[in-house]
């Protein structure tokens, strides 16, 4: 028990630490961003003195550790900044847009997990079989079209084709859930790699535990195949499954920006995208920040989630 609680603490540590080095990294690589952010924002005809009291209003004219010491302070009180283009606070300007994206995201995982799972264990009982074959061709097949050009298919096909979807989020305004069509084809996009390469680790870790030791006496001592496949194999199978599906989560959220520019969803990659275009940094450096540290906590949780299935794994680690 202190073992697993020295490990927990150390976690923990290491989890404030990345978090820390996120913020640090942010600021650096806006800091890097090539121009001056107040001459673009100035206009096509910059006038010497807009561009000073924009610096000014930017606080580009202090030093850039009393500028980071200022930002830091303000994510402390949950003040992200203020968004150069529109004037807003950053995180009005951010929760107007976290709906889509935590709808697109949330039905993405809630799906994803039975899928993967339900695949993996299928093609598991059936190795060497033709579902197996099949599952395991169709996976790696799929896996290997990238985001966009799945996407283009799918609205090629099901949108424009055959009239059965809507090609684009366009005259449905932001409640998505109002308009459950419109997610059809984003959370597809967004669903089918993940599937496919969980699925594979599922039925890798749901053969090697079915053949494990403690499967065989169990098999002697009477208990049934269903218990020893979904009491026993599973989550020993789960537990390196989950490290995927964080980084899953983490591909999501880049991914995320790709289907909402696809699909024209007004989501968090949408304002990511008009804000690198506008140059509003407040808001690049703000969502850059909500994105480093979802992905800390994701791999932490993922972490946690393997140590419980996995004890001696996790505490080693």
């Amino acid at each position: 028990m202190t073992e697993r609680r020295s490990w927990l603490l150390r976690r923990l540590a290491l989890g404030a630490l990345q978090t820390a080095g996120v913020v640090g990294l942010v600021f650096v690589l806006t800091e890097a961003l090539p121009g001056d952010a107040a001459v673009a924002l100035a206009g096509d005809h910059p006038d010497p003195e807009r561009i000073a009291r924009i610096r000014e209003i930017m606080r580009l004219d202090l030093p850039a550790g009393e500028r980071f010491a200022e930002w830091v302070g303000g994510l402390f009180r949950g003040d992200l900044g203020t968004s150069l283009v529109s004037g807003r606070p950053v995180t009005e300007y951010l929760a107007a847009a976290f709906g889509p994206t935590l709808i697109l995201t949330g039905l993405t995982v809630l799906l994803l997990v039975p899928v993967s799972v339900g695949l993996g264990v299928l093609a598991a009982r059936r190795e060497g079989g033709r579902t197996d074959r099949f599952i395991s061709a169709t996976t790696l097949g799929v896996y290997a079209v990238p985001e966009f050009a799945m996407g283009v298919l799918l609205i090629a096909v099901f949108a424009l084709r055959l009239g059965w979807l809507p090609p684009t989020a366009v005259g449905h305004g932001s409640d998505l859930l109002a308009e459950p069509a419109v997610l059809v084809l984003p959370v597809l996009v967004l669903l089918v790699r993940p599937v496919c390469s969980i699925s594979r680790l599922v039925r890798a870790g749901m053969i090697d535990a079915m053949a494990s030791p403690y499967a065989a006496q169990a098999r002697r001592y009477g208990v049934p195949g269903h218990r020893i496949r979904w009491g026993h194999a599973l989550p020993n199978a789960v537990a390196p499954a989950s490290q995927q599906l964080a980084r899953t989560c983490d591909w999501l959220l880049s991914g995320v920006i790709v289907v909402e520019a696809l699909f024209v969803i007004p989501g968090l990659g949408t304002v990511l995208i008009d804000a690198v275009a506008a140059r509003d940094v407040p808001v690049i450096q703000g969502l850059a920040v909500v994105f480093g540290v979802v992905t800390v906590l994701l791999n932490l949780g993922a972490d946690l989630v393997a140590q419980r299935f996995a004890p001696r794994a996790g505490v080693a680690a």
